[in-house]
């Protein structure tokens, strides 16, 4: 396939699925397993996409976060709790991912590994939406210390590619007796720290990655950065509004499918 074309449709597949429950580094893997490209020749490329997503986060709410940072410089106590819920959530994934960094690496090559978390991860989101009765959103200022580390610490299991980042943000909200609606947006700003930290890292330990040392050119790097953030913008305030009214079920259903079919696709492999 063209690489224009590869980057065109990678972008729009990282922006539409960064924020869902359903694993944007999963499905990246897997597409280079379906479709035979060379992942080393698009990693920087993977690395500069997902920036994309975080912009269009910081665009869909920057009253919040311009807001936010005003209150702080006044030692607003509503923004200080914000502020210090964000960081104290990013904290353990900054902690844990600098020590796990080697093994996490090892598992980015393999579509088993995500077949199998989007499953497990499909079928542990059904049993949570059972449970777990919806609660009312109070905003992500009004979380606790002790809630915003302990969502922190299940965001973690996502450093196992194909558990979804936003989803065991979300579901690890919800155990916790948070909103949906709180719940997703909490994952929402807590992406911002943690994926400019492990984009941060991965350039520190490979410089070339950002020194033009790339098969891929910076045409498609651009167009897939445009890409991730358009598609990114309406997915997140869709979501928002459809798991404030549905919950998360279809997404658990869409996981266990996709995860089966790629276990009976890369099963020989």
């Amino acid at each position: 396939m063209d690489n224009t074309i590869t980057a065109f449709l990678l972008g729009i597949l990282e922006g539409f699925t960064e924020f869902l429950p359903i694993s944007s580094t999963g499905h990246l893997i897997l597409a280079q397993g379906f479709f035979g490209y060379d992942p080393e020749e698009w990693r920087q490329f993977n690395i500069v996409i997902q920036l994309g997503a975080i912009l269009a986060v910081v665009v869909s709410y920057w009253t919040t976060f311009w807001t936010m940072g005003m209150g702080l410089l006044r030692w607003d106590p509503e923004s200080v709790r914000f502020v210090r819920n964000i960081l104290l959530g990013f904290l353990p994934a900054a902690v844990i991912g600098l020590m796990a960094k080697d093994a996490i690496d090892a598992m980015l090559t393999s579509p088993l590994i995500v077949a199998t978390a989007l499953v497990i991860g499909g079928i542990a989101i059904l049993i949570l939406e059972r449970i777990i009765p919806a609660r009312a959103d109070t905003g992500v200022a009004a979380l606790s210390w002790k809630a915003s580390i302990s969502i922190g610490l299940v965001q973690c299991l996502a450093m196992v590619p194909g558990t979804s980042r936003s989803g065991a943000t979300i579901m690890g909200a919800l155990a916790m007796g948070v909103g949906r609606k709180t719940a997703a947006e909490f994952s929402f700003f807590l992406a911002v720290p943690t994926m400019l930290g492990a984009a941060t890292v991965k350039i520190i330990d490979e410089p070339a990655l950002l020194a033009g040392e790339a098969s891929i050119g910076w045409g498609e790097i651009a167009l897939g950065f445009v890409a991730a953030f358009i598609t990114a913008l309406f997915v997140i305030r869709a979501f928002v509004a459809y798991v404030s009214r549905r919950g998360f079920a279809p997404f658990a259903w869409y996981r266990i499918a996709l995860g089966l079919v790629a276990l009976w696709w890369f099963a020989g492999t």
